[in-house]
Formats: C-alpha cells, sequence, structure tokens
C-alpha cells in the first residue's frame, strides 16, 4: 500500500479546494439573475443590488435600456426580469409564453430639468406652458418669464418606447383634453433639438446646452445637481417632486388584483408627474434554483428593500399590497411540467 506523506496530502487537499471553489463560484456567477429595462427606477434598483449583496450575498444585475427593451428583453427570455414604468400592452403579454406577474416596487416623479445659465430665479411653469412647450407653442425662454433671456428653448426627450415619454405625455393628455395624445414614443409635432434613451443621456445633455429642458426621475436630477422646475399642479399650487409631494399624489392610488393600477394622470394634491414602476417576472420556470432566486429577490425587495425606497426620493409599496405581491410571488410561480 502506497504511503501519502503529509506534505503530498496537503497539496492534494489544497488542489481538491480549489477546483471545488473555482465550480461554486462558477456556479454563483451562472446563476446570478439578470435584470433590464426602466431608467425612472435605476437609482432605486442599483441601490438594491448593493444592500442585497449584503445582506444575503447574492447578487443581481440591472442595465438600464428603458421600459420597452425591458419589456421587449422578458419577453424573448433574454432576460431573468424586466423593469418598467409601463404595463405591457395585452399584445406584449400574449408574447410572454411563461405567463406574466407585475410586482410593484415603488412610487416616483419625473422632474422637468433645465439649463438656464447666469439665471438664479426657479423656473415655474404652469400647466399650460408646460404643455406648450412640449408642442413647440412657447420656444423662448422670455415666454415664459419676461425676465428670463431671449434663449430658445431646446427640448431634450427620451428615444424609443420610454415610460417618462409615457408618463409626461399622458399628464399633457389629460391637462389639455386629450389634444396631445398619450405615447411611449410621441410624435411632440416639431423638431426637438436631440433625443436619447435614457436619463443619463437627456441629464448629460441638458446639463452641456445652455437654454436646454429636458424630463428625468427625480431622484436622477438630485444625484446629478441639475436645476428643477416647480409644476402647477390641479390645485393651482407649484410644486417640485419632493418625497412628500410625491407621496400626496399617490396617496388615493387604486392597485389591481394584478398589481396595475388605475391610471394616474392628474392627482388633485401633491406633484403631478408621477408613476409607479414594477418589476415583470415570469409565471412559469424550467429551473427550479431560478424561480427560486427570483422569489427570494422579491420577498426581499417587498420587505427589507422597501427601507431603502424613501432615501432615494421613492414611495413604500402599501404594505398591505406589499404582502399581496409576496403571496402571489410564493403561490403564482411555478416549475413546468415538462
Amino acid at each position: 500500500m502506497k504511503n501519502l506523506s503529509i506534505n503530498g496530502w496537503q497539496n492534494k487537499l489544497t488542489a481538491t479546494l480549489t477546483i471545488t471553489t473555482i465550480c461554486l463560484t462558477s456556479n454563483a456567477v451562472w446563476a446570478q439573475l439578470r435584470g433590464a429595462g426602466d431608467s425612472f427606477a435605476e437609482p432605486l434598483y442599483q441601490r438594491y443590488s448593493k444592500e442585497y449583496e449584503q445582506q444575503t450575498g447574492e447578487r443581481f444585475k440591472y442595465s438600464t435600456i428603458g421600459s420597452g427593451g425591458g419589456i421587449r428583453l422578458f419577453a424573448r427570455k433574454s432576460i431573468d426580469f424586466g423593469g418598467s414604468s409601463l404595463i405591457p400592452t395585452p399584445i406584449e403579454q400574449n408574447q410572454m409564453e411563461d405567463g406574466l406577474l407585475m410586482v410593484p416596487t415603488g412610487g416616483g416623479a419625473l422632474a422637468i430639468v433645465y439649463n438656464l445659465k447666469n439665471v438664479s430665479k426657479q423656473v415655474k411653469l404652469s400647466r399650460e406652458q408646460l404643455a406648450q412647450i412640449f408642442t413647440g407653442q412657447i420656444n423662448n425662454w422670455q415666454q415664459i418669464d419676461s425676465s428670463f433671456p431671449n434663449q430658445r428653448i431646446q427640448v431634450v426627450v427620451c428615444s424609443g418606447n420610454c415610460a417618462t415619454s409615457f408618463i409626461l405625455s399622458k399628464y399633457l393628455n389629460k391637462i389639455t383634453k386629450g389634444k396631445i395624445p398619450a405615447s411611449r414614443n410621441p410624435n411632440w409635432g416639431f423638431q426637438v433639438y436631440s433625443a436619447f434613451p435614457e436619463d443619463g443621456g437627456i441629464a448629460g445633455e441638458v446639463r452641456r446646452i445652455d437654454g436646454a429642458i429636458g424630463y428625468v426621475q427625480s431622484s436622477f436630477a438630485t444625484a446629478n445637481n441639475l436645476s428643477v422646475a416647480s409644476i402647477e399642479n390641479q390645485k393651482g399650487r407649484y410644486v417640485q417632486p419632493t418625497l412628500a409631494e410625491t407621496k400626496k399624489a399617490l396617496a388615493n392610488v387604486k392597485f389591481n388584483e394584478d398589481f396595475t393600477t388605475e391610471d394616474i394622470q392628474d392627482p388633485e394634491e401633491g406633484y403631478p408627474l408621477v408613476s409607479l414602476t414594477w418589476l415583470l417576472v415570469s409565471k412559469k420556470y424550467l429551473n427550479p434554483d431560478t424561480m427560486k432566486a427570483t422569489q427570494n429577490l422579491l420577498t426581499w425587495i417587498l420587505t427589507k428593500g422597501q427601507e431603502f425606497n424613501e432615501q432615494l426620493e421613492y414611495t413604500r409599496i402599501p404594505e398591505d399590497v406589499a404582502q399581496r405581491a409576496i403571496e402571489a410571488v410564493k403561490t403564482q410561480m411555478s416549475i413546468r411540467p415538462y
């Protein structure tokens, strides 16, 4: 019988442990959940990603490609979950072969951001002025306020199937009594200055161009030190997209059985440009590990994750709705029988 020396035994053990570690690491990377979509909720999901890894040791990745892109990739099964502030259309839902469960994660506000160099006075936009800027009827800053410079307004918008464009155009549709169509990809009716597919591009362009105006998620505007306009609400108050005003606007939102919401077009109180945001997940899975990882992540988001929402100026999901969503995650997600 061949004897194994202590050194040889140690070398063999080290090699075994190394191989095991490599395998476990490879499996962990392979099992990492991948999500993509909405830029409206990106600050929230990036914070979730950091905190989730610290608290659980598990990881997920979220990339910003816009709500339309998230819906499209989710329907193609190119990602594990999609992020969206848009409710998928019936046609889009029919393309989701493994079913769809929409899990609400928070509510946020859309900030109207601008760049007026050497102007310290804050921009205040009436409902009429906001509609006229984004239809090209107002194109000079002096039309907003006679004390502002005689300078062209350079409108920067979101391109493609964009949730932020839908939030804005849906509001404009309401306050103009249908004259402006609500659309994911609006035809603004005039030549805009430029368009970008996500908040980062819009913010960068507004910061670069004197006289520019655009729209991004409010916490993104805060993080990037962008000037934010006050918007007239239904009560005639000029309000900023603060957490307190967002809470007022979303206070009476009704959730349907499938966790979608009744249309939020023109809230009576608070800041008017608001929306809920959701994660799109499948109901049927081939891989039990992927299903379990998804359930764990969603449960964490609806419990411990909600603690971070208000730090980033997002509202929390009401406790009763969060509990119903957790129950749906437990009972409506299952393994395919084939």
